[in-house]
């Protein structure tokens, strides 16, 4: 997680019992001007811009595996691509894969005196284990007829809506720390949130050309797959004098 320097503001305004000159007060009302916060009443504030940035791994993994064969007869061509059909659908649901994660297509066409079928079938892998277990099976076990794809890997939606809120939470959190710190030079406590603001969040997404070097194992395409999240903050909180009379 990398962290961009956070800004500091603090506003020190007047009680009923602070006395200023004609001096003083021109220039607390230069510095009041100059903040973005404007309080109702007579609050002493300090506000802060916290950064954050957090990244995560995909959380899903897609290989399409593709069956193809040619016969002069229609049944034998059929039988001969759903053998291995049942036999692909069998090893992927013994993996715990649900159904809902399993997509079957087939095709079926004459040219001159062939029949060409092929079956595709997509699969959507939520356990990389699992994954590489089953891609390893049937390369292993079925013949030239059967690709099996490079497994492409994706981020669900509920993964990226955490990593939004993670770093805006982690953000906010910055915040607070930087305004504890000021607060402790200042000689003051910190008080209760006045005000949160996002004032800037973005994404992005690491591709393989960014890794230079040998060919990329299975796990390190996960890991250059990432989906890196920023967030930018505006808080302001409440500027409280310390109770030097509480015991620690």
């Amino acid at each position: 997680m990398a962290l961009s320097p956070s800004r500091v503001f603090a506003t020190l305004l007047p009680t009923a019992a602070d006395v200023y000159g004609e001096e003083n007060e021109s220039v607390f009302n230069r510095v009041a001007k100059q903040t973005s916060f404007h309080p109702q009443s007579n609050k002493r504030v300090v506000q802060v811009t916290g950064c954050a940035e957090l990244s995560c791994p995909p959380d899903r993994a897609t290989v399409t595996i593709s069956v193809k064969n040619s016969k002069e007869n229609v049944n034998d061509v059929t039988n001969s691509v759903t053998r291995r059909l049942e036999y692909i659908l069998q090893t992927v649901r013994q993996h715990d894969v649900k159904v809902d994660n399993i997509t079957v297509a087939k095709h079926l066409q004459r040219e001159e005196e062939l029949f060409h079928m092929q079956a595709e079938v997509q699969v959507v892998f939520l356990d990389f284990e699992k994954m590489q277990h089953v891609r390893s099976v049937l390369i292993e076990k079925l013949d030239k007829s059967v690709c099996v794809g490079d497994p492409h890997y994706t981020h669900s939606a509920e993964s990226l809506n955490l990593l939004r809120r993670r770093v805006c939470l982690v953000a906010v959190d910055n915040a607070r720390l930087k305004a504890s710190e000021a607060c402790g030079i200042l000689g003051q406590a910190l008080g209760r949130p006045l005000l949160v603001r996002e004032e800037e969040s973005r994404e992005w997404t690491s591709s393989q050309d960014e890794v230079t070097g040998t060919a990329l194992t299975l796990h390190q395409r996960a890991g250059v797959t990432l989906v890196s999240a920023s967030s930018r903050v505006f808080v302001t909180f409440e500027l409280r004098p310390k109770d030097r009379n509480r015991k620690l």
